[in-house]
């Protein structure tokens, strides 16, 4: 096992290594803990998230379909449209090109993507304010380790006006670092069971 606190080596497949070993423990040990402890969990971030975005109203909110065992979010962004705020999804349209975002809200028509995860059917594609994304990993600078496709990075480079970033997770999935490269895009925020952290970019 390459620990945590191991820099790996500077050839790029050296790094690519590194975080699929730390990629598949994370989801594994995610996976390991029971689905009540997950909801709680979930419960516990969408607290927080009320906590430090009271007022969402006008705002343009996307989240994620959860899988995976990642935080299952569904609840808080239905409340979000509650609250006179806008809920969209992101769809991956064609592989490596940036993400869509579309509307969703309950009951919206669900079609399956590339990875079998469920999408808002085709529909106007919109630029939201925050963006919610699910962790793997993360680490102490505000860098995220996702699935290793690069959509999200590739997605947030390229938007025409920069959205807040939110990443969610487990605290368990903290590394000391990602070891990021240039193309990672750092969170603004990363919100936990246990706490919100907030990085000043």
């Amino acid at each position: 096992m390459i620990g945590d606190n191991v820099v790996p080596a500077h050839a790029p497949e050296d790094l690519q290594r590194w975080r699929r070993i730390h990629r598949d423990r994370l989801i594994g040990e995610r996976l390991d803990v029971s689905l009540a402890v997950r909801d709680l969990y979930a419960r516990q971030i969408t607290e927080k998230l009320n906590q430090f975005f009271p007022n969402l109203a006008k705002l343009l909110v996307s989240g994620y379909w959860p899988c995976n065992g990642e935080p299952d979010l569904r609840p808080w962004l239905s409340s979000v449209r509650l609250r006179c705020g806008h809920v969209a999804l992101p769809v991956i349209a064609k592989k490596h090109a940036p993400l869509q975002f579309r509307l969703w809200w309950p009951g919206a028509p669900m079609e399956r993507g590339i990875w079998n995860i469920p999408h808002p059917e085709k529909c106007i594609e919109v630029n939201p304010d925050i963006v919610v994304v699910p962790l793997v990993g993360f680490d102490n600078a505000g860098y995220r380790l996702g699935y290793g496709g690069g959509y999200f990075d590739r997605t947030l480079a390229a938007a025409p006006n920069r959205p807040r970033i939110v990443g969610v997770g487990y605290e368990q999935s903290r590394l000391e670092t990602i070891h990021p490269q240039s193309h990672d895009i750092p969170m603004d925020f990363i919100v936990t069971e246990c706490r919100v952290r907030e990085f000043n970019r």
